[in-house]
């Protein structure tokens, strides 16, 4: 079977939406089948293109995967004129690159922003073949929730746009039942919705001894580390850590630190206020090569999952929480609604309030003086992330659905 994937983002950026087409598609052309991967020039999230790579039209092969690389107006991950300038490119770029391609037999194209899958449904209808769409957030309704746009004809406009897209697609894939519940009220019916959740390369992300000198090294060492890893955005609610340091440091427990491994719209202004307030409890690594992340995450005593205190947020399942449960992590959650009963249920962490730094830093003392109860929660995480998110039989069961979309 041949098979297009649309994806704003891919390797070498290391998000989640990157590395869970990747991963999903190395697992497919390990089955068998062709994978084109239609994307633009790394760039997440600073609007920098990463050395070795230009904005322009060219192709590689990564593990077996077509690598089609398009051109696009390139900005940085702030700002919504510009960002959808950005997304607004790639579709147009993407859509147009499709019709040199060899035909497909079924196309995935994956959001959170929807003009990825825009392109999807044009090269749908250009080429005739089926679009499987593949609903990571939902986009306008993620951005209005952060504060990034307002109500008005911009967002009228896109929620129709939104809703078009969802009628166009043969099947729609999302990753939580919180997103299907919504997907619905939207009015996709459930014959045309399947959920397949993020999930986890068990082998990657396993449990490991830590790293004395990688935490030395950020001036951590010696310390119970709280590790951050993932995107510094708006929706990340990070603001928090400023005040859960301050705590932390009134309490006189100079034994924790807080490690943010990650880049984002948000890490410079979060920077400047530590170094305005003398937290020297609170590093900031920058991004990391997906590679290293392992590492970051088995030298942390615990890691934190956070978002902010939003009902849209109620619904989302970040891929954070299954990368720590892999490495028996326990999580310290301040995510509300579905995630918070997958790790309750998983007991796999501690949950509290969201924005809340009285009880993040209650919690975290909570973790650094009971390492009995580190490993307690941390073990049940990893069970739980082998029971059920393990990322080769996900990829397994969205390429069963894919084949069924094809034949009809």
């Amino acid at each position: 079977m041949r098979i297009w994937v649309f994806s704003h983002y891919f390797p070498p950026e290391g998000n989640a939406p990157a590395s869970r087409i990747h991963e999903m598609a190395r697992r497919w052309v390990a089955a068998g089948h062709a994978v084109t991967v239609i994307t633009g020039p790394p760039s997440v999230p600073d609007g920098v293109i990463y050395a070795g790579y230009r904005n322009h039209f060219t192709r590689e092969v990564v593990d077996g995967i077509d690598v089609v690389r398009v051109r696009t107006y390139v900005a940085a991950n702030k700002g919504f004129l510009r960002r959808s300038l950005n997304f607004a490119s790639y579709m147009v770029s993407a859509s147009l690159r499709a019709l040199g391609l060899r035909r497909p037999d079924v196309i995935v194209a994956t959001t959170p922003q929807f003009f990825c899958g825009w392109a999807g449904v044009i090269a749908a209808r250009m080429r005739r073949r089926p679009l499987v769409l593949e609903v990571r957030d939902l986009w306008p309704a993620s951005i209005v929730a952060v504060g990034a746009l307002r109500e008005g004809p911009a967002l009228t406009a896109l929620e129709h746009l939104e809703r078009r897209m969802y009628a166009a697609a043969a099947h729609i894939v999302t990753v939580g039942e919180g997103y299907a519940d919504e997907l619905r009220e939207r009015g996709v019916a459930d014959e045309r919705l399947s959920v397949i959740t993020n999930g986890v390369d068990l082998e990657l992300f396993a449990p490991r001894a830590g790293s004395a000198e990688l935490l030395a090294g950020y001036g951590l060492g010696g310390r119970f580390v709280c590790a951050y890893v993932g995107t510094v955005g708006m929706g990340s609610g990070l603001q928090v850590l400023i005040p859960v340091a301050e705590r932390l440091r009134e309490r006189g427990r100079d034994d924790i630190g807080l490690l943010v491994v990650g880049d984002g719209a948000i890490r410079g202004e979060l920077e400047a206020a530590a170094r305005a307030r003398g937290l020297d409890n609170l590093v900031f690594a920058g991004r990391q090569p997906k590679a290293a992340i392992p590492e970051h995450l088995a030298s942390a005593g615990c890691c934190l999952v956070h978002l902010q205190r939003v009902d849209l947020f109620k619904t989302v399942l970040p891929s954070k929480i299954f990368e720590a449960m892999a490495m028996a992590r326990p999580i310290v959650l301040g995510v509300e609604g579905r995630a918070a009963a997958l790790v309750e249920d998983a007991g796999a962490g501690i949950c509290v309030t969201p924005e809340d730094p009285e009880a993040i830093a209650a919690a975290l003392v909570s973790l650094a003086d009971d390492r009995e109860l580190c490993a307690r929660l941390g073990a049940a995480g990893r069970a739980r992330a082998e029971a059920d998110y393990d990322r080769t039989r996900l990829a397994d069961r969205y390429l069963e659905l894919l084949e069924d979309v094809a034949r009809r």
